[in-house]
């Protein structure tokens, strides 16, 4: 559901979907605002379920370009408390996180780890794995950590990854696909504006009824411009 990564008057529905457990990846453009939308998502999950949340990304990329929140968000309310930041420097801190995650005496309802593939350096990962597909063995073996972590959680935990692509769709695709049970996509639409969309891989996803958005960053705020059907969907 795109609504998830906005504010919108469809939020108090959310709680009802069944997304636990689940690994959803958000794949855009550079400066497309994917930082901005994980964290309006974080926001969300907390607000919706008063549990905590939990944000990994890189600390100086972070800083240097801080998301942005719909209007009229007050940055100084409680909510913000039950997002943990956790900062990263690498696959490796990725990987420790995950292999203690069964110890938590409380579970995150969400984690949120920004710019996944880019904790993944290409030229340690060959030489760690001795081979030229260094980088992809890590990612799997990394993803597939994730994912127990999040299945055998004592309470219900979701799993939000974003990764950065240059095309029409996830530069890395072939990997993610064998262990996301979402994907979503932005687009520029040419006008300052990008839509994120939910891709559909199979004949069951591309069945199902979804919807499109269009938005922007607009002093210093995400703005929704609108929300509608995938089949209706004007740009």
């Amino acid at each position: 559901m795109v609504e998830r990564f906005f504010s919108i008057a469809q939020m108090h529905n959310l709680h009802a979907s069944n997304h636990a457990n689940s690994i959803t990846l958000l794949s855009g453009p550079p400066s497309s605002g994917k930082t901005s939308l994980l964290f309006q998502f974080a926001f969300n999950s907390a607000l919706e379920t008063n549990r905590k949340v939990v944000f990994i990304c890189n600390r100086k990329k972070f800083e240097t370009s801080p998301p942005f929140l719909s209007q009229g968000i007050d940055p100084s309310l409680e909510i913000f408390q039950r997002i943990q930041m956790k900062y990263v420097e690498d696959a490796e801190e990725i990987k420790s996180y995950f292999a203690a995650f069964h110890l938590h005496d409380d579970y995150p309802v969400l984690v949120v780890v920004d710019n996944f593939a880019e904790f993944f350096n290409e030229r340690a990962c060959q030489e760690r794995y001795n081979n030229a597909r260094g980088r992809d063995l890590a990612m799997v073996r990394i993803l597939a950590l994730c994912q127990n972590a999040v299945i055998h959680a004592k309470t219900p935990c979701e799993l939000l990854l974003s990764d950065t692509h240059h095309g029409d769709s996830p530069r890395l695709l072939y990997i993610y696909k064998r262990w996301v049970s979402s994907i979503y996509t932005i687009k520029g639409d040419g006008f300052r504006s990008f839509v994120l969309s939910k891709e559909s891989y199979s004949a069951k996803a591309k069945a199902e009824k979804t919807s499109s958005a269009k938005y922007s960053i607009a002093l210093q705020y995400l703005e929704l411009k609108c929300l509608c059907d995938d089949a209706n969907f004007q740009r």
